[in-house]
């Protein structure tokens, strides 16, 4: 039988109802923080901006290579891997070599427009492509220099120079290190999410899942969403000169990101939700960028 608390007494109460934000948690982690990334700050040689790696250039490429592997593995289960000797395997292969070939000149140029040193991490590489057919409309660059392109994205292309501008934007996520830098960014962002669980851990299981998804959503919209489009602008910057450096018609741009904001009947989520920039804007940078992109054209392509 439940007996009742005797007269003046307090009754027990739940140490997690109403508990307090622990404030001074965050302050720690805010600290670490800013040590943190502005301690490992560097310039990216190729945008002249501030960046953070979180590994190292011979980490990168024996990541890509594993990652590589695992798509290779995959695609040649599924009877989607190409062989080297197929049509559309040589003439990818070309346009990836052409493409190579332009990334020791176009690199030095980049670094000395924001007078920085000449990077050297690509000497590394281990270059390779494969073809993969699928209907996706896609092509990647992983870290070191693991290329693959899906057939879905020749119709799309359309031309030879616009499959190089596509592939010169994904050799530029390799070139900029983008997946080192997202390492980098996602640790921070794990931290986060760790010292932001620890400040709520008194709270009630109501008032912690309210705080913590407006912190997940806070730091969606308002630091990873934002860092991926300007990984994709930068991408495109570097992959159009590399392109056009490698005597590829760079005002094939505008026309592929043209069809590919059709895609999908143009129903796509608004910029501030996606990871890339909304087509008519990334039109509008690449538009402004072609007066560059044809100096870099006429000036290694003039005996051609």
């Amino acid at each position: 039988m439940r007996r009742s608390p005797m007269p003046g007494t307090r009754q027990p109460t739940d140490a997690r109802r109403g508990g307090k934000f622990r404030w001074w948690i965050l302050l720690l982690f805010a600290v670490y923080a800013v040590w943190q990334w502005f301690g490992t700050a560097e310039v990216d040689p190729y945008t002249g901006e501030t960046a953070h790696y979180g590994a190292s250039p011979g980490e990168e490429v024996q990541l890509g290579a594993q990652a590589f592997q695992q798509v290779l593995g995959d695609a040649h289960a599924q009877g989607a891997l190409l062989p080297a000797d197929a049509e559309v395997s040589r003439e990818i292969r070309e346009i990836a070599q052409r493409l190579i070939s332009r990334v020791p000149q176009v690199t030095a140029e980049l670094a000395a427009m924001y007078d920085q040193e000449v990077p050297t991490s690509h000497e590394g590489f281990q270059w390779d492509v494969a073809v993969i057919q699928s209907e996706q409309v896609n092509a990647f660059c992983l870290p070191g220099g693991k290329m693959a392109v899906y057939t879905g994205l020749i119709p799309v292309a359309q031309t030879r120079d616009a499959v190089a501008v596509v592939m010169g934007h994904e050799i530029a996520h390799a070139l900029l290190r983008h997946g080192s830098q997202r390492m980098a960014q996602q640790k921070l962002v794990q931290m986060g999410q760790l010292a932001a669980g620890m400040a709520v851990g008194d709270m009630s299981p109501q008032q912690q899942q309210a705080i913590m998804a407006a912190i997940g959503a806070g730091t969606q919209y308002g630091l990873v969403l934002p860092y991926g489009r300007n990984h994709e602008t930068q991408a495109d910057r570097v992959g159009l000169m590399l392109a056009a450096a490698a005597c590829y018609d760079p005002n094939q741009a505008i026309g592929l990101w043209q069809r590919m904001g059709q895609l999908g009947e143009g129903q796509r989520p608004p910029e501030f939700a996606s990871t890339h920039p909304d087509p008519d804007n990334r039109i509008r940078e690449l538009q402004a960028l072609m007066p560059q992109a044809e100096a870099f054209r006429a000036k290694y392509c003039e005996a051609r």
